[in-house]
């Protein structure tokens, strides 16, 4: 009988490391179990380079969301995002979404500048004033080999 009760200790002690697994490998991968608590807003640059799924959104200085995935407009030659926001995050429709870099060398992500005047855009809309990532180097081979004019 003793047999039996080591067994079904150690089962009980497996069963509750696998739930704290899973729960750690939901959280970690921000996998929505229960519910979606956030909505999509799209925006559309001429380049996204650099930018992943799953990099963050910010806006003030917070983050406020993430890249969800990345479409192509092959016919306005554009590349558009989808944005996941969290409820609750008021985002206007004369808002700026910018790609930039964290630090010098740092991953991309998106910078939101919220607006203050117009409509509130709500799920599925779109925001009009993009800017897309200044590529570094480029701007260091313009440098470097003269192309950069003086005025």
């Amino acid at each position: 009988m003793k047999k039996y009760t080591n067994e079904t200790i150690a089962g009980i002690f497996v069963l509750v490391g696998l739930l704290c697994v899973g729960y750690l490998t939901a959280k970690l991968g921000n996998v929505s179990v229960l519910g979606d608590e956030s909505y999509a807003l799209y925006a559309r640059f001429t380049s996204v380079s650099g930018l992943r799924v799953g990099n963050p959104v910010e806006m003030l200085g917070l983050e406020i969301g993430h890249v969800a995935k990345f479409e192509m407009d092959q016919d306005n030659q554009q590349a558009i995002a989808e944005l996941k926001i969290q409820e609750g995050i008021k985002i206007y429709d004369d808002a700026i979404a910018s790609i930039k870099t964290a630090g010098l060398i740092g991953d991309k992500y998106v910078r939101i500048d919220p607006g203050g005047g117009g409509e509130l855009l709500e799920n599925g809309d779109a925001i009009t004033e993009t800017e897309s990532p200044i590529d570094i180097g480029e701007l260091i081979g313009k440098y470097a080999f003269g192309d950069v004019k003086k005025k």
